[in-house]
């Protein structure tokens, strides 16, 4: 085999909307009320962002305990239980929530949907924080479904109103393969009318799909805790592609680039692009003398920022 020749760029690949407007809310925060800013849980699982906006002056926690009185605090993309949104309301802090709208329109349909006497069944991951945060806004009846084994097992209380939710950041068709258990075995249960996994988890696993079949190794840039990044990683070993996910280019191992003319490269939804690009320049110090970008999808997706965070109106 010829030594290693080309890194194959994904598109698209790296930070989504939803990331994106999460990042700016601390950074706005920051600049307009000045350090520090509480934020509740990493405001996404990205420990190169967390690390900047902690040098910058936000501090992570995980209970409002931590938080003084007044203070201004941020929920994470992932979303709250409303057990949390309450408490933060009692304490009296100046909330901005990062909740990506993509769970808020979960979380949304959930609140709707109970209302009307629904009981949920949630394909997700047990203790991510957008599954604990989309469980919480119930006290009762959602059910989490991890696999199809769950499916079978399973016991709701009635299921003439039963409604089905997913984490946004799965693998498209892990979630169409529990989905098509959860139909046969409750055949009324209802659907949303757009699936929950987001525009981007979907774009980038596809981008995958079309990559693996061109490289001989894939590098999946992203953290340990993302799960979007893992099932990019997982994906192409599914493919047959062998796959490694870093969380920075001193995880590269040379090892790895033996006997590979062709090396693909992408990155989970809350990977930031300066990450990818000295994963590139690595690879390239390795061997790799080209580099070439895959067609795909364009996105232009972009999503609001919350009231009160605009930069020209007085603190």
């Amino acid at each position: 085999m010829p030594p290693l020749q080309e890194v194959v760029l994904a598109e698209p690949r790296g930070f989504c909307a939803g990331v994106d407007r999460a990042i700016e809310i601390v950074e706005r925060a920051l600049r307009k009320f000045g350090a520090p800013i509480y934020v509740r849980h990493e405001i996404v699982h990205n420990t190169y962002v967390v690390s900047d906006l902690k040098a910058r002056g936000a501090v992570f926690i995980e209970d409002l305990a931590e938080v003084p009185p007044g203070a201004t605090l941020v929920f994470s993309a992932h979303g709250v239980s409303r057990a949390v949104q309450q408490e933060a309301q009692a304490r009296g802090f100046q909330i901005f929530d990062a909740t990506c709208p993509l769970v808020s329109k979960v979380h949304v349909e959930v609140a709707k949907l109970a209302q009307e006497g629904y009981e949920f069944l949630m394909i997700g991951h047990k203790g991510h924080p957008e599954v604990e945060g989309t469980m919480g806004q119930l006290d009762h009846g959602i059910h989490l479904i991890e696999d199809v084994d769950d499916v079978a097992r399973v016991q709701p209380a009635q299921t003439a109103k039963l409604a089905v939710v997913t984490q946004t950041t799965l693998s498209v068709d892990d979630a169409a393969h529990i989905l098509a258990a959860v139909r046969a075995r409750f055949p009324q249960v209802r659907e949303p009318k757009q699936q929950d996994i987001c525009y981007a988890t979907q774009n980038r696993q596809d981008a995958v799909k079309l990559l693996s079949p061109q490289v001989d190794v894939l590098i999946v840039v992203g953290s340990p805790t993302s799960s979007n990044s893992n099932r990019l990683r997982e994906l192409a070993t599914k493919l047959g592609t062998p796959a490694y996910m870093v969380d920075s280019a001193a995880e590269l191992q040379s090892g790895w680039f033996e006997g590979v003319a062709r090396v693909g490269l992408t990155a989970g939804a809350s990977a930031p692009e300066v990450l990818v690009q000295q994963v590139l320049e690595r690879i390239k110090a390795l061997g790799a003398t080209a580099v070439r970008r895959m067609e795909g999808v364009q996105e232009t997706v972009k999503f609001p920022l919350p009231k009160g965070l605009r930069l020209d109106e007085a603190a």
